[in-house]
């Protein structure tokens, strides 16, 4: 597709990018392509960042089709801009469009768009180290009218921010709240689909967590409230005693670009790995008796994030006495190592502007 361009009038003050707050700021341009059953995807433009136009009784707004993805492009020491593993993001969006039936944006138009308005506001892909440009494209019914039924005309957009740390800690061990009243997802639903309602849902729990004075929420199955499954914005693992363990994807919980690739490095590693229900009655014990060594989550965002404490009902336990861990921080190291272009990709994850 060609994409028209409409250059920003005034462009943007960039911001420090060694105070680079998470999702704060944003380039001088979108790129937008707008879908009807007739034309198909159609109308590719970049143009200048700035309010979209919304009919009220656009069905987004009342039947929440909605959907979105997040990757990064990074730069490395060279200069080059790279990008990590976009087509996996594009297939999962797909699923989360045909999950919610909403038009799909094919695999290779989405990375071309992706690769496009990354490259027209290049100038914004901060060098810092531990900085990136965030990627937040999206896609929502812009059909007007009132009435259950899938929408037929869609926009795609795509946004830009230049980020540091997703957490204020840092790559430091956070506190997890473990979650026992209210549910997030189940087999069936849209958990395994990256769409605004999913996050909404657990928005109640997060802020609870917050009282508390804990940083996210571990979440359990919905149907036993038993079964370990995700932390609000990351997969969750935990290595007890030599095994990683993680929960397996059957549908209630979203297939992890990071998850996936922290899986390939300890299986290149030769640590073992088991994708399994892991209860929390048997993650508690572990902690009790110290086979829990270490525990993170992982996601595009955080990358990864080490896990210090849990607390489940009136228990709480510390994890490697509140510190990072050698395993994760040597997962930590070696992922953006190879996102940044100072660790060999053995497994060519990363591709170029041009």
């Amino acid at each position: 597709m060609n994409f028209k361009i409409e250059r920003a009038k005034v462009l943007k003050e960039k911001p420090d990018e060694k105070n680079l707050k998470f999702g704060r700021y944003f380039t001088d341009h979108m790129l937008v392509i707008d879908y009807s059953e007739e034309k198909g995807w159609h109308d590719g433009r970049i143009i200048p960042y700035g309010p979209i136009e919304m009919d009220p009784a656009c069905m987004v707004l009342h039947y929440a089709q909605e959907t979105f993805e997040g990757l990064k492009a990074y730069r490395h020491p060279n200069g080059d801009i790279a990008l990590f593993r976009p087509e996996m993001n594009a297939q999962r969006f797909i699923k989360s469009n045909e999950r919610l039936c909403m038009a799909t944006v094919p695999a290779d138009l989405f990375v071309q768009a992706v690769k496009a308005i990354v490259d027209y506001d290049k100038d914004w892909v901060p060098s810092e180290p531990g900085t990136s440009l965030y990627i937040r494209p999206f896609c929502y019914a812009t059909e007007s009218g009132v009435g259950v039924h899938p929408a037929k005309n869609y926009q795609f957009v795509i946004i830009l921010s230049p980020v540091g740390d997703y957490y204020p800690e840092g790559v430091k061990p956070v506190k997890i709240w473990v979650e026992d009243e209210y549910v997030r997802a189940v087999k069936g639903g849209t958990g395994f689909a990256k769409c605004g309602g999913n996050y909404a849902a657990s928005i109640a729990a997060q802020v609870r967590a917050n009282q508390r004075g804990y940083t996210q929420v571990l979440w359990l199955d919905g149907v036993h409230r038993k079964y370990v499954e995700e932390v609000g914005t990351m997969n969750a693992m935990f290595l007890i005693n030599d095994t990683v363990v993680t929960a397996p994807l059957e549908g209630s919980i979203l297939p992890g670009v990071t998850r996936d690739s922290i899986i390939t490095l300890l299986k290149d590693w030769n640590i073992k790995v088991e994708e399994r229900h892991l209860s929390i009655d048997e993650l508690m014990e572990a902690g009790r008796t110290g086979a829990l060594k270490e525990a993170f989550g992982t996601g595009t965002a955080a990358v990864i994030s080490p896990i210090g404490e849990l607390h489940y009902k009136d228990e709480t336990i510390v994890i490697n006495d509140f510190k990072t861990g050698s395993l994760t921080q040597k997962l930590y190291d070696t992922l953006t190592g190879i996102q940044c272009g100072k660790v060999t990709d053995p497994h060519d994850w990363v591709s170029y502007l041009k």
